[in-house]
């Protein structure tokens, strides 16, 4: 873990590091920037779930709703990564540390498990092409699954300020 330590502490000491933390406008720039980016991306995503659950837009086939929304989520994710990256870039050795930080990536590695089951085995169900109002169980079970998920992502990445190691 030292090793690993040593490297945060590197990364959060590195010229970009230092000026991102002490700049008065680029943390908060940065970090409003990935707000945004995050509620492009999950808030488009729950949209996306609450189809699936069939809470919402029962009339509207899944495949036009992904088909319209998936460059959006996309983007807001690409947009959460970067921005997320020059946050952690100016605090690495504090967050790193937080007990927080690697059960937020955990939940990302899940979501995006699940994201990725639902794209290339649960998308292509019969039901799910042939736009049926109600979706098998496991296709709603992916949806309530993604919701839970990327709630517990946004739960823990604000937990990590507040716990530290």
């Amino acid at each position: 873990m030292s090793a690993i330590l040593d490297l945060a502490q590197g990364l959060q000491d590195s010229a970009i590091g230092t000026a991102l933390a002490e700049s008065t406008v680029a943390f908060p720039v940065i970090e409003g920037i990935h707000l945004l980016g995050l509620s492009i991306s999950v808030g488009l995503i729950i949209l996306t779930d609450l189809r699936l659950i069939g809470v919402l837009f029962r009339n509207l086939p899944v495949a036009d709703v992904l088909r319209n929304l998936r460059p959006w989520v996309l983007s807001g994710f690409a947009v959460t990564f970067l921005s997320g990256f020059l946050l952690f870039w100016s605090e690495a050795a504090t967050v790193i540390v937080s007990p927080a930080f690697p059960v937020k990536f955990l939940f990302i590695l899940l979501g995006g498990l699940n994201a990725l089951y639902f794209e290339f085995k649960l998308a292509k169900l019969t039901p799910v092409v042939e736009n049926h109002a109600v979706l098998p169980a496991g296709v709603r079970y992916a949806g309530l699954a993604s919701i839970s998920l990327w709630t517990l992502v946004i739960i823990t990445g604000r937990l990590i300020p507040y716990l530290p190691g």
